[in-house]
């Protein structure tokens, strides 16, 4: 098998042609949306391929055949026909300001102006500069417009800590987009794609033709690598990898349709040939790890949260739903949906081994105050739990609390609420990329932790107790319940380990483990 050049990074169909890098022919996709509709938009997380799909478009849409040779378009594709593509990204760098923001619009237009060939007349805003350059190349093109929007939402996105300029990027994406209603006469195709989805009432007021296409099972793969892709187009990256350990890592990602892999995190892994967090660690925003512990989120919970429609399209500058965010960004990705009367229910969860260990490794390091301890501690408590060493354990998670300094107490809310211990537990395990279940389900309740090692398996019950002493009631709920019955016939030894904090003492005060 021949090996081609990874696209590590190339963002531009043409590139990928004329460099002989392996392509994931999405063509197909491009094909339908034009055939079924005029105005769409798509979410996807950040290095995901939409700015690559968008220069699909583009390229087809300027009718360069010789690129598409042997792909589906080639012979799909009504090549005599060659439409003005207008171009818009905000990809690229962070602006702070509606002034550079209007900037950097203003550079955009001319630039479409300059590759189009047409000017507009001079003492227009910017709505009417937009609206100008649309009509004027369907009269120069004999033909109406593509409009093809890339990272529309990112001036906003940069500014979520900020709520003022969150805003301003807000009101002034809005006076550029709210062209694109008045101009829907002069228009051929549009699609938009960004991380987000904000409300059309805040971005898109208007525009009630815009399909929006996230959760269309059809398009579930029209960014990401399917199982087939890594098995086809990149077989001879895959030897020497272990498939599954592939699968574990980096697939997961769905849409209601089929699932797909992380294609950043593929291509760097056939690179480098090692599992690593390589998306998660080109950028997970700062603002998202303080915003979960600023909403106490109980992070045990993260992989078995519950949304309806309503509630993972609250994203916006005022409010920003918890389960949205993490949606949207791809930190959670949807596992199953059910109809509950006249709404629809998704359950969400972590997509892979990457994003489940990763984001408890910064959420951890985040609770614990400390990220260099915090990094070091990860690997001790790795090397006690393949151990099985309890005492160990007991001694690690104590020193672990004792090291939160006393002026982290009272300069941070989050150590007063009810889970705090727990999460900083959990995500400290988590972090390992082991075998881990929160919310274990039995038919006598739900298991807190359970852990599943190579040597044995670990049923662990939280308690948060007043004063100083231990009361034993972890240990008596585990035996109570009989949460350790799910577990006896799978063979391996089943421990039960009771855990109780004392918010008084800031710290661990009770600890009983008990092999049954």
């Amino acid at each position: 098998m021949t090996r081609r050049k990874l696209p590590i990074g190339i963002q531009t169909f043409r590139k990928i042609c004329e460099e002989g890098c392996y392509y994931v022919d999405k063509t197909p996709y491009a094909v339908r949306l034009v055939q079924q509709g005029t105005h769409y938009f798509l979410s996807r997380p950040r290095r995901f391929g939409k700015s690559l799909f968008l220069d699909t478009l583009a390229e087809l849409f300027a009718g360069n055949r010789p690129l598409f040779e042997g792909l589906y378009a080639e012979n799909h594709w009504d090549w005599s026909v060659r439409y003005p593509v207008i171009r818009i990204s905000f990809a690229a760098g962070r602006l702070e300001s509606r002034e550079q923001l209007d900037r950097r619009i203003w550079d955009v237009l001319r630039q479409n102006q300059e590759t189009l060939g047409v000017t507009c007349p001079p003492g227009l805003d910017i709505p009417g500069c937009f609206g100008e350059l649309i009509r004027r190349a369907e009269r120069q093109y004999g033909q109406r417009a593509v409009v093809l929007i890339d990272e529309y939402d990112k001036p906003i996105l940069d500014n979520l800590g900020d709520e003022a300029t969150a805003k301003a990027m807000r009101e002034g994406l809005r006076n550029l987009y709210s062209v694109l209603k008045d101009q829907d006469a002069h228009l051929r195709f549009v699609f938009l794609t960004g991380v987000s989805k904000f409300s059309k009432v805040s971005i898109f007021s208007g525009l009630n033709n815009l399909r929006d296409i996230t959760l269309s099972p059809e398009y579930s793969a029209l960014c990401g690598y399917t199982e087939a892709d890594l098995d086809t187009v990149f077989a001879p990256e895959l030897e020497g990898l272990d498939r599954e350990e592939i699968r574990r890592w980096y697939n997961g990602y769905g849409w209601l349709g089929e699932r797909v892999y992380n294609p950043f995190d593929v291509l760097l892994l056939f690179q480098e040939r090692l599992f690593r967090a390589w998306w998660f660690e080109t950028g997970t925003p700062t603002f998202l790890i303080e915003l979960l512990a600023k909403r106490h989120t109980f992070t045990p919970e993260l992989d078995t949260l519950v949304a309806d429609d309503q509630l993972l399209g609250a994203f916006d500058v005022e409010y920003i739903a918890t389960e949205a965010i993490l949606w949207q960004t791809g930190y959670l990705t949807i596992h199953g949906q059910r109809r509950t009367g006249a709404r629809t229910e998704y359950a969400l969860g972590y997509p892979n081994l990457e994003v489940e260990s990763a984001l408890n490794d910064a959420l951890f390091k985040a609770f614990s105050a400390n990220p260099g301890l915090a990094s070091r501690q990860t690997g001790r408590l790795h090397d006690l739990l393949l151990a099985l060493d309890f005492d160990g354990l007991k001694t690690h998670f104590e020193g672990l609390y004792a090291s939160i300094p006393a002026d982290w107490y009272r300069n941070n809310p989050i150590t007063q609420y009810e889970g705090y211990w727990a999460s900083v537990f959990y995500s400290h395990i988590a972090s390992l990329g082991l075998d881990l279940v929160p919310e274990d389900v039995t038919n006598q309740g739900r298991i807190d932790l359970t852990l599943k090692l190579d040597a044995a398996i670990v049923v662990i019950e939280f308690k948060r107790v007043e004063g100083s002493a231990p009361t034993g009631e972890a240990m008596a709920q585990l035996k109570a319940r009989g949460y350790a019955d799910k577990y006896r016939a799978d063979g391996r030894p089943v421990y039960l380990l009771g855990v109780e904090f004392s918010a008084d003492v800031r710290n661990v005060v009770g600890w009983s483990v008990v092999q049954v």
